[in-house]
């Protein structure tokens, strides 16, 4: 027979195990649910590298602890090679936005485009080690994306990175930073999953005033920031016939 005592004692120690074992399970399944159900922000760049600008956002990304994948103009690195650089040390993703960004020149037909992100790719390599294969049409995919171009781009393995949200930033670079966080925080056609587009070139300023505030704003409603790689999947518009 088991004494009172004992009794009292094994009752105290199966009641605590419960409790640990609910508390586990319970936090597992938070955790579970929370994985699946993230909402993540792709936050990129465009027509960069420059030097002021670039440097600029790379400060705020810095502070705000977040990265971001910048899509490079072949031409402009020249000169800029140490904020090349930068991105890469820093943990953002580098991506190919041809090297010329003449319209005329890069879809003049399927060969000189491929051709622009070739050497873009060798440009970026020659700094940082490492030929990017995640790219952006400039003015986006749309009317410029055949079947043909993208098994073309797919047999080198580039993959295509669109965007389901925009600034304006690009077209007037006297936008003011209250309208740029308008934009970038308005109804997106896919809200758990937004390629958020935005410009760095010399000229975005208010770009970099409207920046911190769109950062915050995101983590507040929890979105997890992401950068572009190889591994993510591919995201462009409808492909032309």
């Amino acid at each position: 027979m088991i004494p009172k005592k004992s009794k009292t004692i094994i009752f105290i120690s199966v009641f605590l195990f419960a409790i640990f074992i609910f508390n586990n399970y319970a936090a597992t399944s938070v955790n579970a649910a929370s994985t699946e159900n993230t909402k993540v922000i792709y936050l990129t760049f465009d027509d960069g590298p420059s030097t002021v600008v670039t440097n600029k956002i790379l400060d705020i990304l810095k502070e705000e602890k977040v990265k971001a994948t910048f899509f490079v103009v072949g031409y402009k690195i020249n000169g800029r090679e140490q904020t090349l650089k930068r991105m890469h040390e820093e943990g953002h993703s580098i991506g190919l936005h041809t090297y010329t960004h003449k319209y005329r020149q890069i879809y003049a037909n399927d060969k000189a485009f491929i051709d622009e992100m070739d050497k873009t790719a060798s440009e970026v390599e020659k700094v940082v080690g490492f030929s990017p294969v995640v790219i952006r049409f400039p003015s986006g995919s749309k009317k410029h994306l055949s079947k043909d171009l993208l098994e073309k781009l797919h047999s080198k393995n580039y993959k295509i990175y669109d965007w389901n949200l925009s600034l304006s930033d690009g077209i007037d670079y006297n936008t003011p930073p209250d309208k740029l966080f308008r934009e970038a925080t308005q109804k997106c056609i896919n809200p758990e999953k937004i390629f958020l587009l935005a410009h760095c070139d010399q000229p975005n300023k208010t770009t970099c005033e409207a920046l911190p505030k769109i950062i915050k704003y995101y983590k507040s409603i929890g979105y997890e920031f992401k950068v572009i790689t190889a591994d993510t999947p591919e995201y462009h518009f409808r492909v032309s016939r």
